[in-house]
């Protein structure tokens, strides 16, 4: 590289590339957010070909599942636990109706 090069700054477009990786972690951080639902374990398996068969008949099944909102861990097993994998769905907490659970918001 060059010293004119190094002196020109980030290459084109790659300001805005950070800036939009940094918002979509943001708003990642904000939707998983504790509080807002819980993780919920849909397989789990410590067979490797078990496990990514698993995963490519989902994809083509289940449609309702939202991929953005899945979770896939991998529990790296030693000499006493073997290796665990697990996939995981984010379920959303339910809405919860300000006027239930109080006192107050009885009918007259």
């Amino acid at each position: 590289m060059t010293v004119e090069a190094e002196e020109a700054g980030p290459m084109p477009g790659q300001r805005k590339r950070k800036r939009r990786q940094r918002d979509e972690g943001q708003r990642d951080a904000a939707r998983f957010a504790p509080g807002t639902g819980r993780w919920e374990v849909l397989f789990e398996t410590q067979d490797a070909s078990d496990w990514l068969a698993h995963i490519r008949r989902l994809r083509v099944s289940d449609t309702r599942i939202d991929w953005t909102a899945v979770r896939m861990d991998t529990f790296c097993g030693r000499l006493v636990h073997p290796t665990t994998y697990r996939l995981s769905l984010f379920v959303p907490a339910p809405d919860e109706d300000p006027c239930q659970g109080t006192s107050d918001s009885r009918p007259l």
